[in-house]
């Protein structure tokens, strides 16, 4: 009760200052994580103990799986067809080269973990935080076709990081749930149902929402709860058929904007309420954890962070953009804001959740931390200078760049 008492005043605290707040490079992650840890530290019976993990993913995974279905839905389909060609390079090649990357530096740097090891923690950390990455794709300083092609990654990368992450879980000899079938099915149910599931919720919810507002059935105040619904009902059908339930998420907040257009609107709005609630107890909860394991933190743990958060992810994007005309700027920029935030938290929760007791479990578990933990600060305070920089750059590019095409 204590811990729930002290949140609760920090929300009320942070929504008083939040119009000084977001004039700063202090962000609500940052803000809630630090909290997190002061909380921790001060009063150390109030840690996350081992029975509130599933807790913890359970509301982890519903506030990933409502920003997904909220960044889709704003996400114009006009818009997304004339990028589709920057989102394939950077969840293609970009990702499979993450991937690479990742597992070597694992094993360099962490000689006691098998090649299979290695590859869970960088199945772990591949996926980028479309949270994180709000102030960068909010911006208008930024170029629609770069910030848009940011969020369609974000949006997918998870999603697409659990078949990689649960196939490296099966052959390092953890027990999943579905162990002793073909891997490849289960692959295929992940993604292909996946898939159908969002496209199916997200057409007949749009459809439904749609005629309604046309037959002015509908309540205003009640078509925000109508279209939250929709990534609700993603979870629960996810679950049954053995989906990702990220994936049916972004996808059926792409499709609901076939039947109805204003989803966008009021899915952003509930986000900005009480979907950002969800997301920031994760952060106070993760900062929390954080306290916890900091006497257990090495230097190679920091090390690989770093790793991930520069080369691991910089050189992957520098590839996969290699023939697009693109600007170094807008490389480097693209390169480096790919924050790991609650993507990467729920994968690590997955894993834990599979992984009991395995000889690696420690070092995935603690290196993955420590990597969305600087995330989190890194991330957040470069956001505003970065774009400011960026923004200066592009504003030199020749009209006729790919950059300033859209603009």
């Amino acid at each position: 009760m204590a811990l729930l008492t002290l949140f609760l005043l920090l929300i009320f605290v942070y929504s008083a200052l939040s119009a000084r707040m977001e004039r700063t490079i202090f962000t609500a992650p940052i803000v809630f994580t630090a909290a997190g840890m002061v909380v921790c530290w001060i009063t150390s019976k109030l840690g996350v103990h081992e029975n509130n993990r599933e807790v913890f993913l359970r509301l982890s995974e519903t506030g990933l799986v409502l920003l997904l279905f909220t960044d889709a839905s704003r996400t114009g389909l006009r818009m997304l067809l004339n990028i589709r060609n920057l989102p394939a390079r950077l969840l293609s090649a970009g990702m499979l080269l993450t991937l690479l990357l990742g597992t070597l530096g694992a094993m360099v740097v962490f000689r006691q973990l098998t090649v299979w090891e290695a590859g869970i923690l960088a199945a772990i950390l591949a996926p980028t935080d479309a949270g994180l990455g709000q102030v960068i794709v909010n911006s208008p300083r930024v170029p629609m076709k770069i910030r848009q092609a940011l969020n369609v990654e974000a949006g997918l990368n998870d999603g697409l990081s659990v078949p990689f992450l649960l196939f490296f879980i099966a052959l390092a000899g953890v027990v999943v749930p579905n162990d002793g079938a073909s891997l490849w099915p289960f692959v295929r149910e992940q993604l292909g149902y996946g898939t159908l599931v969002g496209i199916a919720i997200g057409l007949l919810g749009g459809w439904t929402l749609g005629l309604a507002h046309r037959k002015k059935t509908v309540a205003e105040s009640w078509t925000q709860l109508g279209v939250v619904v929709l990534p609700l009902l993603c979870l629960v059908a996810s679950e049954a058929v053995g989906a990702s339930m990220f994936i049916a998420a972004f996808v059926a907040g792409l499709a609901v904007q076939i039947g109805f257009k204003q989803a966008g609107k009021h899915s952003v709005e509930f986000t900005e309420e009480w979907g950002q609630f969800i997301n920031l107890s994760v952060f106070f909860l993760f900062g929390m954890l954080v306290a916890r394991s900091w006497p257990d933190f090495t230097s190679a743990h920091v090390v690989y962070a770093v790793l991930s958060l520069t080369i691991i992810r910089m050189l992957p994007v520098a590839i996969s953009l290699i023939g697009t005309k693109m600007s170094p700027a807008t490389v480097v920029f693209m390169g480096w804001f790919g924050p790991r935030g609650l993507a990467s938290i729920v994968l690590a929760l997955v894993y834990l959740e599979h992984g009991a007791n395995h000889p690696g479990e420690s070092t995935i578990r603690l290196a993955a931390m420590v990597t969305v933990f600087l995330s989190i600060f890194a991330h957040g305070l470069s956001a505003q200078p970065g774009i400011r920089l960026y923004a200066k750059r592009i504003e030199q590019l020749d009209p006729r760049s790919p950059e300033r095409q859209d603009a």
